[in-house]
């Protein structure tokens, strides 16, 4: 039987105006768009309409105090912090973009659909509990995560492969072991998190699990970490939800990070993935990062096309793997420490 991919998208998300020259600007969903639209899909797409995310669906993740903050910046400009603005729609984008999440996650945990993708913006995994920063406003992902646990689902696994740490969603789940957050990420970067230490806290420990590469880390590499520590970890944690932090800057075409990643890595990552999970596990992609339109369109294109059927594409191993033998053997090696890997 054919499967399902919904899809949702509004014009909305192109009312978040960036000042010139910000990198997280509208023109991302035109090159987001045309991908979809050329990606070799055998999905069957259903198209769900974006809503606003509610007070109580928002206030799972984000204080009320920071709502408070974010709803006195409707309808004006302005800076939360040196690089995440707003504009006088951005508040009304950011809670269709956090309700869009919840879309997904609702059409996955019913039956509705086999995968889905919230194509939009303003991205989400730096978002704290308490603020807004790096170029995010509301934490989506982690908004759609906390509404399956509302609803029933009794482990939702996310797995951030933005090129960025997401120490929002970190922060938020840092001692709940009902979220499992793995995170692939550069490291050094912005924003500075996302350390082999930082594990949880509590009984959620074991269940924060991040792997920080350093700068050249090519498919090969990511390839090794999902083989290595993703997909057992996974395997152990049997989720009844897998929502991605679909973020495509760790493309070797983007401007803010140094990573080497192809079109080819995104979708053997997405594809590993899904051949760690049980038969009948709902997988939502939430787009993050990606600045390059070029890496993005492909990267995302790539991504899905990742979901069909098939064996998992192999990347074979590089020189730059090997210089990063002993970060994967660290990282491979806390994550066995808890999760008792093979």
């Amino acid at each position: 039987m054919q499967k399902t991919l919904a899809l949702v998208d509004d014009p909305l998300f192109f009312k978040h105006v960036a000042p010139a020259g910000h990198p997280e600007r509208p023109e991302r969903l035109h090159a987001a768009r045309a991908a979809i639209a050329e990606a070799e899909l055998d999905l069957r797409r259903l198209d769900l309409a974006a809503r606003p995310a509610s007070d109580e669906e928002l206030a799972r993740v984000h204080t009320h105090a920071y709502l408070h903050r974010l709803n006195q910046a409707a309808g004006r400009s302005g800076y939360f912090d040196d690089d995440t603005f707003y504009s006088p729609e951005s508040v009304a984008a950011a809670r269709a973009a956090a309700g869009s999440a919840v879309v997904i996650a609702e059409a996955l945990i019913q039956g509705t659909a086999n995968f889905g993708l919230a194509l939009v913006r303003p991205p989400g995994h730096h978002a704290r509990p308490d603020g807004a920063m790096g170029f995010c406003l509301l934490n989506n992902v982690a908004v759609a995560a906390a509404h399956a646990r509302a609803h029933g689902v009794s482990r939702v696994a996310i797995v951030d492969f933005d090129v960025h740490h997401g120490n929002g969603t970190q922060e938020m789940f840092y001692a709940d072991p009902s979220v499992l957050y793995l995170s692939l990420h550069q490291s050094p970067l912005y924003p500075g998190t996302g350390t082999l230490a930082e594990q949880g806290v509590g009984d959620g420990r074991g269940y924060t699990l991040n792997i920080p590469l350093s700068a050249g880390a090519d498919d090969a590499v990511y390839g090794a970490a999902v083989e290595r520590i993703v997909a057992p970890v996974l395997e152990a944690y049997n989720p009844g939800l897998v929502l991605f932090s679909a973020g495509f800057d760790a493309h070797a075409r983007d401007p803010l990070a140094q990573m080497q990643m192809t079109d080819a890595g995104f979708r053997a990552l997405v594809r590993r993935t899904l051949g760690a999970l049980s038969a009948g596990v709902g997988v939502g992609l939430v787009l993050e990062g990606g600045y390059d339109l070029l890496g993005l369109g492909r990267s995302l294109r790539a991504s899905l096309e990742g979901l069909g059927e098939g064996p998992i594409p192999q990347i074979p191993a590089t020189v730059l793997w090997a210089t990063h033998e002993r970060e994967l053997s660290r990282a491979t090696a806390a994550a066995a420490e808890i999760w008792k890997l093979a």
